[in-house]
């Protein structure tokens, strides 16, 4: 199964080195369920030349806002619309849970709260909890029709969004690891989010995180059966 991967945003250079981009990160994320990966940079705009050009799309984070005026989101929302429409699989994280929120009818905004950074808890629709790390301000705020909440917080009403068996979304990040949240507060944070903020979630970087609940949320979403 080909996995068509839309980067929308890069990595710290800093981070690089040690961790890869964002389609790197997805892919190690990923590995191991027979999966073959190409990666689009959008956000550079290197587009696939069409939606069935791949058999899922996953949506990577970025530092730009899914309601800025640029001509890649444009393009990207155009892009999921008719992906969506024509059934090819969707995941989306972070920035990618948002554009495809907004591409199809959803509001996304600056959330008032402020950020999310480090590891985060989520009650699961389904009972239990989700921990996965978080870096964001930007918030899904109203749902499209046909959304449904599997996971929220008090700080994050629409955490993870099912959308049917078309996509999967999650606002916190499964590819992120403490060690790339510590570089992400050191090379990305500092002067951007409150110093406060950063140092609770520096104290609290040795958090379990139940990653694979959702890495096998989003395999099981890619390879289920559709008609």
């Amino acid at each position: 199964m080909k996995i068509g991967i839309l980067q929308t945003g890069h990595a710290p250079e800093g981070l690089l080195a040690d961790f890869g981009d964002y389609g790197d990160m997805f892919q190690h994320l990923l590995d191991g369920n027979g999966f073959e990966f190409q990666v689009y940079s959008v956000v550079d705009d290197q587009f696939p030349d069409a939606v069935d050009a791949a058999d899922g799309w996953l949506i990577t984070g970025s530092r730009h806002g899914a309601y800025e005026d640029l001509p890649w989101i444009a393009r990207l929302e155009d892009f999921l619309r008719a992906a969506y429409a024509r059934g090819v699989p969707i995941i989306g994280v972070c920035f990618g849970h948002q554009v495809l929120a907004k591409a199809l009818g959803g509001r996304v905004e600056k959330f008032a709260g402020g950020w999310a950074v480090g590891p985060a808890e989520y009650a699961l629709k389904d009972g239990g909890t989700l921990t996965l790390n978080a870096w964001h301000q930007d918030q899904v705020v109203e749902r499209p029709d046909g959304a449904e909440v599997l996971a929220s917080s008090p700080f994050c009403e629409n955490a993870v969004l099912a959308y049917g068996d078309k996509a999967l979304t999650v606002q916190p990040h499964p590819e992120y690891g403490s060690d790339f949240i510590a570089g992400l507060i050191e090379k990305r944070g500092r002067g951007v989010v409150p110093d406060a903020l950063l140092d609770d979630a520096t104290a609290r970087l040795d958090t379990d995180i139940t990653r694979t609940w959702m890495v096998d949320r989003m395999v099981r979403f890619f390879k289920q059966p559709r008609v």
